[in-house]
């Protein structure tokens, strides 16, 4: 057996921890920075605020902003001729998923001569970029779902294809990370629901792929644990900062713990976010029972296994039930046709897209196109595998 073991980098917790942003930068020697974030965002007033900061101790700060979730390659390609043009020596990569990505991106392509699709997550393709003019990140999530921020790989769409790739690299994972649970606060209860979800995602396949990695497997329970304690909480009580807090951990556990692998609910996934720019956490959060019935057989004793930490029955069904409630708690949909019309779905398409997405290869049952289909199938009309 042979197995590779990477942890996170330098992460700053606490409320209030954002005042040290300039401290950050100091740290790294970033004195033109790119300030990186989404449209959504970047009018927001506690982002002027952030941006004003560093625009009073940087010699020359600017921003990009101009796309949204789900990004796509010519996101990042135009972040790098700003990023080019200015003369930039860091990226500050602010917000949700998005912003986190495509400020990973930038950064990681502004030395590059190839195309962002030559570094996917393939083998060792992220040997062929030139490591040597990758210049320091910092990031700091405004959500707590992703966990981007302590992750080496940005989810990007090749728009031409219509398919989400994932770009890798060991220094796509930033220098210093920043998580602030005052920035979550204003987030809406539906946001926080679906980021939430994505974390448990991240946690709960994480722990049940196949492999020998027992440190992601405790840091995924404990983020499993965090989870249940706290994300309906931060949802209807969106100033509780303990609560917050707890997830934006759980988000950057998520991150830490899946380098062991993910599953059929990205696999899944990823194809309706680059078809339906549907939301990668809702859909996540869709597909979870689906999957976990249809792996059952799999992954049984080891999610019975951990049934006692999280004050659960000992048994799979109880589990089960727990992401039942927790979804009709949060008013996730419990089927795909409730958020995207039956009509539009392109079935073959979408199945293939799926068995080819890196994550199917670390699903605990092995799956072909007929088992992606019926996943797909069930999900739509809302029935378990039970």
């Amino acid at each position: 057996m042979k197995a590779k073991w990477n942890y996170p980098t330098t992460v700053w917790v606490g409320n209030g921890r954002i005042s040290d942003i300039n401290l950050a930068c100091q740290n790294l020697k970033i004195k033109k920075p790119l300030f990186v974030t989404d449209k959504d965002l970047i009018s927001l007033e506690f982002v002027k605020k952030v941006i004003n900061s560093i625009e009073s101790e940087s010699e020359n700060l600017n921003t990009f902003f101009n796309f949204t979730g789900n990004p796509v390659g010519e996101n990042v390609d135009e972040g790098v001729k700003e990023y080019n043009k200015n003369k930039c020596d860091g990226v500050i990569a602010f917000g949700g998923g998005s912003g986190l990505d495509v400020g990973k991106a930038i950064a990681f392509m502004s030395g590059q001569t190839r195309p962002i699709w030559d570094f996917e997550d393939i083998g060792d393709y992220w040997k062929r970029a030139n490591d040597e003019k990758i210049p320091p990140i910092i990031a700091v999530p405004t959500t707590a779902g992703t966990g981007s921020e302590t992750g080496r790989a940005s989810a990007i769409i090749n728009s031409k294809t219509g398919v989400k790739k994932i770009i890798f690299h060991p220094k796509f994972l930033p220098s210093i990370v920043i998580l602030d649970p005052v920035l979550t606060v204003d987030l809406s209860p539906r946001l926080t629901a679906a980021t939430g979800m994505d974390a448990l995602v991240h946690n709960l396949e994480a722990f049940c792929a196949p492999g020998f990695h027992p440190m992601a497997d405790g840091i995924a329970i404990e983020g499993i644990r965090l989870t249940k304690n706290s994300l309906i909480t931060a949802v209807k009580e969106g100033k509780n900062l303990k609560a917050r807090s707890d997830m934006l951990a759980a988000a950057s556990m998520g991150s830490t713990a899946f380098q062991k692998g993910l599953g059929a609910i990205h696999s899944l996934s990823h194809p309706v976010n680059a078809q339906f720019n549907l939301h990668h956490g809702l859909s996540n959060a869709i597909f979870i029972p689906y999957v976990l019935t249809y792996n059952k057989k799999y992954i049984e004793k080891r999610i019975i296994s951990i049934c006692d930490y999280l004050e659960l029955k000992k048994d799979f069904n109880s589990f089960l039930n727990w992401i039942l409630e927790l979804r009709k708690e949060l008013k996730i949909p419990h089927s795909l046709s409730e958020v995207i019309s039956e009509d539009k779905f392109d079935l073959e398409l979408l199945s293939k897209m799926a068995l080819e997405d890196p994550s199917t290869a670390t699903n605990p049952r092995k799956l072909n196109l007929e088992d992606m289909k019926k996943l797909y199938q069930h999900s739509i009309k809302g029935n378990l595998f039970i």
